[in-house]
């Protein structure tokens, strides 16, 4: 695909592409293709290799640069014990886009870690007897849009601190923590980290915030192990990272094009508690 750079107002993902092209070890040309997805700007980056870690990947990007938030803003959906779609709570909203967001009870409903909205509590991190529980060294971290309006990716601190704090438009725990001022962050030694799975995750530069989702368990896409991710978001600029759910749960929506991965679950996209949604202002 030829590109017209100068036609384009924002070119921040196809810096953030090429960026990436730069980095990469591959024996030919790596196939991309950049879309405009639809009207308000949002453009996404499909990027399909066979030698990105000796695998075969394909990755979703949506990159919203600064600027982009003086006419947007990031929310959180919370479906609680009524599992919806992330497609479906996106659109009951009428979101411009959207992706999975924490981990949740896939047998009763509702979040597994913490979660807050408008000072209003969602969900508690459950204890590891909980069946569908995360340990402690997983949920590490935590996405937070504070009431002037700036994301923030941090360590999580106890829960407490978030119940009593004022601060936040929402809170949502996740984890593990990838990357913190563009250190890769130690992860936990579980299976979780270390085997291929499909992904999704969020991640801010000095300039943009990206949503990224990572499609696996299929002949086409092997998914990566969170070491992989981590160098992966390097590669593309990004400072501080966040994992959220991935697995069959990994969804990246548009308003214009729906579901724009390839969900792994074998229903397809599968009903989740929560989504972090960007919307008109």
């Amino acid at each position: 695909m030829k590109l017209n750079l100068k036609n384009e107002k924002r070119l921040t993902i196809i810096f953030l592409l090429f960026v990436f092209l730069s980095g990469c070890n591959t024996s030919g040309n790596l196939p991309y293709k950049v879309t405009k997805s639809d009207s308000d700007s949002v453009f996404v980056t499909h990027i399909v290799s066979d030698t990105l870690f000796n695998s075969k990947q394909s990755i979703y990007i949506l990159a919203f640069d600064n600027n982009y938030f003086n006419n947007h803003r990031i929310a959180l959906a919370y479906s609680g014990a009524h599992l919806e779609k992330t497609s479906r709570m996106a659109e009951q909203a009428h979101a411009i886009t959207a992706i999975n967001g924490s981990f949740f009870d896939e047998d009763k409903g509702g979040g597994v870690t913490y979660v807050e909205r408008n000072d209003s509590v969602l969900s508690h991190s459950q204890t590891t007897n909980h069946k569908w529980a995360k340990p402690d060294s997983l949920i590490n971290g935590i996405l937070i849009l504070t009431k002037q309006n700036r994301l923030k990716i941090l360590p999580a601190k106890p829960e407490h601190y978030y119940e009593t704090s004022k601060e936040e438009k929402f809170a949502i725990v996740s984890g593990p923590l990838l990357l913190r001022h563009s250190i890769a962050q130690k992860l936990p030694n579980m299976s979780f980290s270390y085997k291929r799975h499909p992904r999704t995750c969020l991640c801010k530069t000095n300039n943009a915030v990206l949503f990224i989702a990572i499609d696996g368990r299929t002949k086409n896409a092997a998914g990566m192990t969170l070491p992989e991710v981590q160098t992966f978001l390097k590669r593309l600029g990004c400072i501080d990272a966040i994992n959220l759910d991935g697995g069959g749960s990994t969804t990246m929506w548009t308003r214009e094009k729906g579901v724009v991965n390839h969900p792994s679950d074998k229903e397809g996209e599968r009903p989740v508690a929560n989504a972090i949604l960007i919307l008109k202002k």
